[in-house]
């Protein structure tokens, strides 16, 4: 019989209710996880919770709101009496503007989701990861190392959280928790596509999104739930303050056909 890698982990999903949230959480169920999906698109959350099961949760959450992230941590506690991992994928892309177009209420929208929500997290799950000496994972992305055109605000962010979860890393790490960071590159998610079809030609973009990965294609968000998988399981029980590329090769040098 298959050892499931997180065999009755209780992990809890920030923005799971979509993309690479929603693959996650399948990919997290059926390796044993009971998981929280918490989003704040109620929709989206009640379509997640209705294909994972009875056994699992979505709560309705805005991770900008203190109080509600506390709510919601305090509702799967009740639930479950654990918290094995927290997973920060909630994160918005838009807008698509240098710096010196992008307004206040833009950027600050930016930065809370982005950001805020992982400390909001962090405050209210950090007493339940040190019982269990749990993990967290914080989904980046590659710009936020390489940089990206007309995209100031979200890969500032993502330049941050990258720099957040090493120190992260080395605060909790007296505690045996582990704080790890995924990577993508391109990866069609709805966010994605709304990020093309935003771009002045969206079909040369699209192609481009193809081209930057080395191993040929902008691939779907699965790809990126099996490496989650791998970083919140005892597989990755000594890997920690690590940023992990799942991109094609994409950090080897975007480039064009000729």
């Amino acid at each position: 019989m298959k050892s499931l890698l997180l065999q009755d982990k209780v992990i809890f999903l920030t923005g799971g209710s979509c993309g690479i949230g929603r693959d996650c959480a399948k990919a997290y169920v059926a390796e044993g996880a009971l998981v929280v999906v918490v989003a704040h698109d109620e929709d989206g959350v009640a379509a997640a919770a209705a294909e994972l099961g009875p056994k699992h949760l979505g709560i309705v959450c805005d991770v900008t709101r203190d109080d509600q992230v506390k709510s919601a941590v305090e509702t799967a506690l009740k639930k479950y009496g654990r918290l094995d991992a927290v997973h920060n994928n909630a994160g918005i892309s838009s807008p698509c503007k240098p710096i010196h177009e992008t307004t206040d209420a833009e950027w600050n929208e930016v930065f809370d989701v982005n950001l805020k929500g992982v400390l909001h997290t962090t405050r209210h799950a950090l007493a339940a990861l040190i019982v269990s000496k749990g993990s967290i994972l914080n989904t980046s992305s590659l710009v936020g190392a390489i940089g990206q055109e007309m995209h100031a605000a979200y890969t500032a962010t993502k330049g941050g959280l990258n720099a957040l979860t090493k120190s992260m890393a080395l605060d909790y790490a007296r505690h045996g928790i582990r704080v790890n960071g995924i990577c993508p590159a391109g990866v069609w998610t709805p966010m994605l596509r709304q990020w093309c079809a935003e771009q002045p030609d969206p079909a040369v973009t699209s192609s481009y999104l193809d081209e930057i990965h080395p191993l040929g294609y902008c691939p779907e968000s699965p790809v990126i739930a099996d490496a989650c998988v791998f970083l919140l399981s005892d597989k990755a029980r000594f890997i920690t303050g690590h940023l992990m590329n799942v991109s094609g090769g994409a950090e080897l040098g975007y480039r064009r056909n000729p």
